[in-house]
């Protein structure tokens, strides 16, 4: 998510690559969580207690501190932006959650390392950044990557069998592109507002939006180990997001950009190691020697994209 830093804070690693470190692992756990929770809710009514939960916790902390300035984000010039940030992330919340239905945990966060890289390209086009062969070379190492992370379902999926496992793929893709809105809006935003003035915003719409959606007393026949996965994923977002604000005040956002691209990596650990631990529970992408090449060549990819030039470094 792009934000405005701080360049003369950007400096301590020792602070910056921790909490990047935590935004990793809850990045990356999130899918797997969430899997797991689509067993026994729908994803309305699981994206709306995310929302509804950031929203009175986030509400409660910075109202509290007295953080909070939403005023400019409904002012003539800026509504327009905040309403169509609003909606990207809506949108992105709600069909990355579908998607998961479909797809694997690891395939999910693969595919959606595309969001940050048609956020550089929305970027390119309408805001007139420059864009280095260095990192256009690195979408061509992403696209590349993703082919041979699905080269087991290539098949499958060319040939239009893929039934379900491509439903969820459109609804990733979809997912990818939502958060390029909302990201492409937000930096618009970011000279006038805080992401937090934001985000509290979208918590806000979230709740009120997801509502209908929603079915909120089915939770009262969750057991404790889905009760522990729908308390994480509420918390999951505001913690996230906070070490990764935190993490940009500390250190320069082309490395915390890198450091994130290690997110489908982890998943895909992850996935694998509770797979054996615990078979039932979440099903794993079927992955050979050229899988994992793949995924290692999104992730090269997303942090040559990510990183800047340091002689124009910009903050993402």
């Amino acid at each position: 998510m792009p934000t405005s830093v701080n360049t003369m804070a950007q400096s301590n690693w020792k602070v910056g690559l921790p909490l990047t470190l935590i935004t990793v692992f809850m990045w990356a756990a999130l899918p797997i969580a969430f899997k797991g929770l689509l067993e026994y809710i729908s994803p309305g009514t699981a994206t709306w207690y995310r929302f509804a939960g950031a929203a009175l916790l986030a509400g409660l902390y910075y109202g509290q501190a007295r953080k909070l300035q939403l005023r400019p984000l409904f002012s003539r010039d800026l509504l327009p932006f905040t309403a169509l940030a609003i909606i990207g992330l809506l949108v992105n919340y709600l069909t990355y959650a579908s998607g998961l239905k479909y797809i694997t945990p690891g395939a999910a966060q693969v595919v959606i390392q595309l969001a940050p890289l048609l956020l550089l390209i929305s970027s390119v086009l309408w805001l007139g950044e420059r864009f280095s062969p260095r990192r256009w070379g690195g979408v061509a190492l992403v696209v590349t990557g993703l082919l041979l992370f699905f080269n087991q379902r290539l098949d499958e999926l060319t040939s239009g069998a893929g039934g379900d496992y491509l439903l969820g793929l459109g609804y990733i893709l979809v997912a990818a592109a939502a958060w390029a809105v909302y990201g492409f809006f937000q930096k618009k935003i970011l000279s006038h507002a805080t992401p937090q003035d934001l985000l509290v915003v979208i918590y806000i719409a979230g709740t009120l939006c997801f509502l209908p959606m929603a079915e909120p007393l089915k939770v009262s026949h969750l057991g404790w180990l889905e009760w522990l996965l729908l308390a994480f994923l509420t918390a999951n977002t505001l913690i996230a997001y906070g070490s990764f604000s935190k993490a940009l005040a500390h250190w320069e956002a082309s490395s915390v950009s890198a450091t994130l691209s290690l997110v489908p990596v982890v998943t895909l650990l992850f996935s694998t190691l509770i797979s054996r631990i615990w078979p039932d529970y979440i099903a794993v992408e079927p992955l050979n020697w050229i899988s994992w090449t793949g995924a290692g060549a999104v992730v090269l990819g997303s942090a040559l994209a990510a990183i800047r030039s340091r002689r124009r470094s910009e903050p993402l």
